[in-house]
């Protein structure tokens, strides 16, 4: 797996050991991957999108071509997971889902696993999420409210065939460690496409000196956005130069260039109040932008922020007892900048970590999504002094 800097790409900012969001102590990532098949949809293309039919036609339901999967970020890992994170959101552009986020902007918690699948599959995540809380906590009477996020694979996997079940959602959490993180078409990433080139899942992390501490900002990042133009690295606008070789967009049932979603998830250990880990998620689009992206209409682009600081600090109260307060430690507002750097550059790493990680992949009727090309993107960076 080849990763941005080991590209060679000069990229800013001191990593964590995993250059990975794992890097957040207690942060845990898994994944289930889903890939069988390899023939027409079991539905129809979506109504929006006009054009040619299925190369076959369609075939009986959840017999279709599989290029899909679940992702399972762990903010306190398995034994924590009901001890709330301060946390925050923010959407860039809204055509896509988020469960959860009205009540982490009405309380700044954040408690469960978070889950990222195909927008199809949101129901099944969530209910595997409870399944999951309710294994390991089998007499939890409250209410759980867990956190599903999504982007469309719907080019390379038959989306609508019903492939992601519950128990993938907790085959991903059960799988869940720390350390290095697999990137490019894994977990919820699978089918997806980023610059119309193989997109999917990638990460990266940042250590931030405060006084005489340090803290990490991780970013993970799932890709699915981006027309090819718009493609940039390190500075130099590259997409143009890549444009031959784009199935994805010289298709003619897709949406316009650009349009798909991107879902990103940011970490720290740094002690945040619920609206700083807010302003975190808010410089998510800036780290795109770096990549090229312009938040199109058509993609959904939603940010969550949270932080691991103040444990049981935000449980939710006293209810067996007095009523009581909790207090939160915090880095003071005007000393946070390096934080919202932090959180540009990795989510820049990220996407670019998601593009080389790419591997061609054929789906559905045949589609195809090509990998970035290495020697050439190279070439173009050399020329320009990059490299």
């Amino acid at each position: 797996m080849t990763r941005a800097r080991a590209f060679g790409l000069p990229l800013p900012g001191t990593p964590g050991p995993h250059n990975a969001i794992t890097d957040v102590p207690g942060v845990e990532v898994g994944y289930t991957t889903l890939i069988s098949g390899d023939g027409p949809s079991s539905s129809p293309h979506p109504p929006l999108f006009q054009g040619r039919a299925p190369l076959d036609g369609p075939t009986r339901r959840g017999a279709g071509t599989v290029r899909t999967g679940v992702t399972a970020l762990l903010p306190r890992g398995r034994d924590g997971f009901l001890d709330p994170c301060a946390a925050g959101i923010h959407s860039l552009n809204g055509n896509g889902e988020m469960t959860g986020s009205h009540w982490i902007a009405e309380t700044g918690a954040l408690t469960l696993p978070v889950m990222i699948t195909n927008t199809h599959a949101v129901g099944a995540a969530h209910r595997g999420a409870i399944d999951w809380a309710l294994r390991e906590r089998p007499g939890f009477q409250e209410w759980l409210l867990p956190v599903v996020a999504e982007t469309w694979d719907g080019y390379l996997n038959d989306i609508g065939g019903d492939h992601v079940r519950p128990g993938h959602a907790v085959a991903a959490i059960d799988a869940a460690s720390g350390g290095a993180v697999e990137e490019g078409s894994v977990g919820g990433g699978t089918g997806m496409n980023c610059y119309s080139f193989k997109g999917g899942s990638g990460t990266s992390s940042r250590v931030v000196a405060h006084g005489s501490d340090s803290y990490t900002v991780g970013a993970f990042v799932q890709a699915n956005f981006g027309g090819r133009r718009q493609l940039t690295v390190c500075g130099v606008p590259v997409g143009a130069d890549l444009a031959d070789d784009n199935p994805i967009e010289d298709d003619d049932w897709l949406a316009p260039p650009g349009s798909g979603s991107v879902i990103v998830v940011i970490g720290t250990d740094a002690p945040l109040l619920p609206g700083q880990c807010t302003a975190l998620a808010r410089r998510v689009p800036l780290g795109l932008a770096r990549t090229g992206a312009y938040g199109a209409h058509g993609s959904g682009d939603i940010f969550l922020a949270f932080s691991t600081a103040n444990p049981g600090a935000i449980s939710g109260g006293f209810p067996d007892g007095e009523p009581g307060y909790d207090t939160l430690r915090f880095v003071p507002w005007n000393r946070i900048d390096p934080f919202f750097e932090a959180v540009v550059e990795t989510v820049e790493e990220a996407v670019l970590n998601v593009l080389l990680a790419g591997r061609t992949m054929i789906g559905r009727d045949g589609h195809r999504s090509p990998a970035l090309p290495h020697d050439r993107l190279k070439d173009l960076l050399t020329a320009r002094g990059v490299l």
